[in-house]
């Protein structure tokens, strides 16, 4: 018996997400001792202590059930981001509360708005609930940044059954970012019955003065919600643990389809620690900076066309495809991203690490590329 024959249709068609590569995997597959994992988005710099510590504490505990509410994490949340905790949806990771919203706003009949070369996941919630995707092609470079969002092209997109619009401000996998006046006049165009998802997941990494923080707005577009992770600049990715900000309603509406205890109690008192460590904050954020710094000026020396990133990671074309030198990068123990399922066959994509680990990747990168 085929059992994808009793899969919903939807279903039957997805293509799952391709995490990357893990150490352990890489370890196994070639028997290599020392690996350099650049592919992620991770950080390199790992949790604060103070989460760590908070972790430690509660270890003894994990025979009971987590807070279902998460209220402890919603009263921090709340106070750090001077918003109502009756605003805040808790998930596993932000990839969690973005399907929670694909399963409370989207099915069959209606549509989803997203754009070229944006993250994955927008794809695979919006097919695995039936609903239909229009895809805003992505700047060519004319009248905006090359491989940007282009929010003339998202109006076009939307249709008369859309429901919800993805917008990664800054996007994986380019690293590009929409300023505050493009989102600000793209939020007043938007009819006020499709939800606005603008997804901050390296707002933390951002430094550009043009960039803007959606929760500005939050109050005055009652069909924008914001969402966040601790994934990346709070270094808690194994930990998986996101939220969205937005109006009361919604906020109830997608906690009628959130799982109970969808974070668990290691996450929750890691993430509410994490908050109050700026100091650890801001060591991540300015390694970041002199990583992107380095890291781009090298790949533009080396000749290769770099996407300006202003986020953790940096995405080049290499001139050709690029899953023979992601394969010999592994070789070399390195790892990174090829993002040819983003419609970027020539493209990969790079992690910032320490120091160190930014310049084995850049000799190995040497050591591979044709000549």
């Amino acid at each position: 018996m085929d059992f994808t024959d009793l899969a919903v249709p939807a279903v039957r068609q997805l293509v799952p997400y391709i995490p990357g590569k893990p150490i352990s995997e890489l370890e196994r597959e070639m028997g290599l001792s020392s690996i350099v994992k650049l592919a992620s988005n991770e950080n390199p710099l790992g949790p604060s202590p103070r989460a760590l510590a908070a972790v430690s504490a509660v270890c003894g505990d994990l025979h009971l059930y987590p807070d279902g509410g998460g209220f402890s994490l919603k009263a921090a949340l709340s106070k750090h981001l001077s918003v109502d905790a009756e605003r805040i949806t808790l998930g596993n990771g932000s990839n969690d509360v973005l399907d929670i919203l694909a399963r409370t706003f989207l099915g069959e009949g209606v549509s989803a708005v997203f754009s070229e070369y944006a993250f994955a996941v927008y794809s695979i919630i919006t097919q695995a609930v039936g609903a239909k995707a229009y895809i805003a092609k992505a700047h060519d470079g004319s009248h905006g940044p090359r491989y940007g969002h282009d929010l003339e092209a998202f109006l076009s997109a939307i249709q008369k059954d859309t429901r919800v619009v993805f917008i990664a401000n800054p996007n994986n996998p380019t690293g590009t970012f929409l300023t505050r006046s493009q989102l600000a006049s793209f939020l007043k165009d938007v009819p006020q019955h499709i939800i606005v998802v603008i997804d901050e997941a390296y707002f933390e990494y951002v430094e550009d003065p043009d960039y803007p923080n959606a929760l500005d707005w939050i109050e005055a577009y009652p069909n924008l919600v914001v969402s966040r992770t601790f994934s990346k600049a709070y270094g808690l990715a194994g930990l998986r643990v996101g939220y969205t900000v937005s109006h009361p309603q919604i906020a109830a509406l997608m906690n009628r389809v959130r799982q109970p205890f969808n974070v668990n109690t290691l996450a929750l008192v890691a993430a509410e620690a994490s908050l109050s460590d700026e100091t650890h904050l801001d060591n991540t954020v300015t390694l970041n900076r002199l990583g992107l710094k380095a890291v781009s000026e090298a790949l533009l020396a080396r000749g290769f066309d770099v996407i300006p990133s202003v986020g953790n990671f940096v995405s080049f074309d290499l001139g050709v495809p690029s899953g023979p030198i992601y394969s010999a990068l592994l070789h070399a123990g390195v790892i990174v991203r090829p993002i040819g399922n983003y419609g970027l066959p020539h493209h990969l994509r790079v992690s910032l690490g320490i120091p160190d680990e930014n310049q084995l990747f850049l000799e190995a990168l040497d050591q591979v590329m044709p000549r």
